[in-house]
């Protein structure tokens, strides 16, 4: 094996000395008088480092010290493996040695140092070590036997990796919150759209139920049902008006159905029959005049069935200064009202007949107190209820200032009404009345003043309630007296003996045709027991009693027949 390598520049010649650990051959510069040189100095090392004389590079020296070989250098010189004497200071191209470097900073024991290997510089020919990122190839036969924990970069912890698994987690849950933040903006949309679309239907629903769509009518108006007036809220309070002037009062029921959102102005005749405290029969007017407002509220509720909350007396001069704080009232009038202040005959009409007429508060006064020579009594209702709705339509909707109205009339009000609560309820009718949930009902009554079939249904029935109230504990029953006997005076006979007996006397009007056979009639299992005295006191047989439907403001109907007989109940 040749060992020497000439490299052709200026005789230098370079022998190998080892392998680096890329498995390269090392080579070293022999020079030409390095027979002449002391014994001490070593060749020369292109990296700086001091090197122990005789000893070869090895890396991965696990300790033992190998003594090298003798190479052929030309002057057939063998090196002494001999411990070298360190040299001070430093001279990057000294020939001499210098203290040994030790590359893994050990020291072996007993003060020798560690086998360090001395490096040459590359021939300029010679390729520096390529740069190789494979792992070395395994040792050959022969060869040394590195071992893996030789290797520092074997034990040192990779930060790269580390950092590359954040990364990941990092997107990792952004992309899962950006999924959860998209599924959860679907379903408030879905959401959203299913309650608006909930509400759209309930809306066109409702409309239809109610029979508000154009062209379509509601179920109930089909069937003929509507909801159960026991199971509707109604507020009501009792308007009487009070000419000053000429005298005379007209009254209405104000209602407001909180349940089917619908108001209503219920006109009731002056001659409609009331039983006063006495048990006598009366009529509306005088009740109104004798009784007073109190006195009236209570007999309305026991022949109408309802519960009216509070009266409102409304003088004319009032009327006036309410319909001129609203700014005036646009109505259409049925007759041409003269002007009650003029002197002479042929003067202008105060108010004229036509469509939306505007009147003042002056025109609307003597409009709703209007009555032509030969009309009835109803037609000056009728226009005082026309009057009324005038104003709700022009007052404002808003409680307080509906409120504010009331009070800048002035007006004492019969406790327990308030002004705050005549403002609010007028203000919920007003709501209605712009709206055309508003509407007018003349109550019904005969010729004598007591309340028909018809009127139980129409009106007491269906906008004041529909169902008589239950006596309070302690009370009178109430009994209504139909006379089919042919004899007037009968019905006058059977009312003292129903009062003598504690019963209320209700008068139901004349038959028009006579009956062979009295009847009397209870509806509810509760008064069997007093239509059964009902009888008795009035000497009829008890087979007469029967269950069935009776007037909507009694408990006990009663209708005389031919076979009654006053002398027998006296």
């Amino acid at each position: 094996m040749n060992d020497r390598y000439d490299a052709g520049y200026g005789g230098d010649q370079y022998e190998l000395v080892g392998y680096d650990e890329y498995n390269q051959p090392v080579y070293r510069q022999v020079q030409a008088q390095q027979a002449q040189q002391p014994p001490q100095q070593q060749p020369y090392d292109s990296y700086g480092q001091q090197q122990q004389q005789g000893y070869a590079y090895d890396p991965y020296a696990t300790g033992t010290q190998q003594q090298t070989p003798d190479y052929d250098t030309g002057a057939q010189q063998s090196y002494d493996t001999g411990r070298q004497a360190p040299q001070t200071g430093y001279d990057p191209y000294a020939t001499g040695t210098a203290t040994a470097y030790d590359p893994y900073g050990q020291t072996a024991a007993g003060g020798q140092q560690p086998q360090v290997a001395e490096q040459t510089a590359y021939i300029p020919q010679q390729g520096g070590p390529a740069e190789d990122t494979e792992a070395p190839k395994p040792p050959k036969t022969g060869e040394r036997d590195y071992r893996t924990e030789q290797f520092a970069f074997v034990e040192e912890p990779t930060d790269d990796s580390e950092d590359v698994i954040d990364w990941l987690n990092f997107t990792e849950n952004r992309t899962e919150r950006r999924e959860e933040a998209k599924r959860r903006a679907r379903g408030r949309m879905v959401a959203l759209v299913v309650v608006l679309a909930l509400v759209v239907s309930g809306g066109v629903g409702y409309l239809w139920y109610a029979g508000k769509l154009p062209g379509v009518s509601s179920p109930a108006s089909k069937s003929g049902t509507t909801t159960a007036s026991g199971a509707q809220n109604r507020d009501v309070i009792v308007v009487h008006l009070h000419n000053t002037a000429k005298g005379g009062t007209s009254s209405v029921l104000l209602v407001d159905n909180t349940t089917l959102k619908q108001g209503t102005t219920v006109l009731l005749p002056n001659s409609l029959a009331l039983t006063d405290d006495d048990g006598n029969t009366t009529t509306l007017a005088k009740s109104v005049d004798d009784d007073g407002t109190s006195g009236t509220v209570d007999q309305l509720n026991t022949v109408l069935g309802t519960d009216i909350e509070g009266t409102w007396r409304l003088d004319t001069p009032y009327l006036q200064n309410l319909v001129d704080l609203v700014g005036n009232i646009d109505i259409d009038t049925n007759a041409d009202v003269p002007d009650p202040s003029a002197t002479k005959k042929g003067a202008e009409p105060l108010v004229h007949k036509g469509k939306d007429q505007t009147l003042s508060g002056k025109m609307a006064v003597a409009y709703a107190t209007y009555r032509a020579s030969g009309e009835s009594q109803n037609a000056q209702l009728e226009r005082f209820g026309q009057v009324m709705k005038g104003v709700l339509r022009q007052l404002t909707s808003d409680p307080t200032a509906a409120t504010t109205t009331v009070q800048t009339l002035a007006q004492i009000l019969d406790p327990p009404l308030t002004d705050k609560d005549l403002g609010t309820f007028l203000a919920k009718l007003a709501d209605l009345a712009k709206s055309g949930d508003y509407k007018t009902a003349l109550l019904p009554v005969q010729n004598d003043g007591t309340l028909t079939a018809q009127a139980s249904a129409s009106v007491v029935k269906d906008v004041l309630g529909g169902t008589a109230k239950s006596p309070d504990e302690g009370s009178a029953v109430r009994v209504a007296v139909q006379n089919a006997t042919g004899v007037k005076d009968d019905t006058e006979k059977a009312r003292v003996v129903l009062l003598n007996g504690g019963f209320t006397f209700l008068e139901a009007g004349t038959a028009s045709t006579a009956s062979a056979k009295s009847k009397i009639t209870y509806s509810d299992a509760a008064d069997k027991e007093n239509a059964i005295e009902v009888a008795k006191t009035l000497g009829l047989p008890t087979s007469t009693v029967t269950k069935g439907t009776v007037s909507a403001n009694a408990d006990v109907s009663v209708v005389l027949g031919e076979d009654y007989k006053p002398s027998s109940s006296s």
